[in-house]
C-alpha cells in the first residue's frame, strides 16, 4: 500500500491509500469519495503532466508519499 497526497490549492488536502497497480482512474474514485466531488470531474496534475484514467500507477512511477495536485473540470 502507498500513500498519495493530493492538494487542490483551495484549502482540500487528501491523503488516499492505495496500491501501486491500481488505474488512475481508480485513485480519482479514491479521491472523490473522500472530497464528495465526480470523479469524471477530477483531474490529476504533477507539473505539466496530466495523469490518464487507463495507465497504472506504477507506470507512472507514482510512489508512496508523493504530492499531486488537484484541479477541476
Amino acid at each position: 500500500m502507498i500513500e498519495i497526497t493530493c492538494n487542490d490549492r483551495l484549502g482540500k488536502k487528501v491523503r488516499v491509500k492505495c496500491n501501486p497497480d491500481d488505474t488512475v482512474g481508480d485513485l480519482k474514485k479514491l479521491i472523490a469519495a473522500q472530497t464528495g466531488t465526480k470523479w469524471d470531474k477530477i483531474v490529476l496534475k504533477k507539473w505539466y503532466t496530466t495523469f490518464k484514467d487507463h495507465i497504472q500507477l506504477q507506470d507512472y512511477e507514482i510512489h508512496d508519499g508523493m504530492n499531486l495536485e488537484l484541479y477541476y473540470q
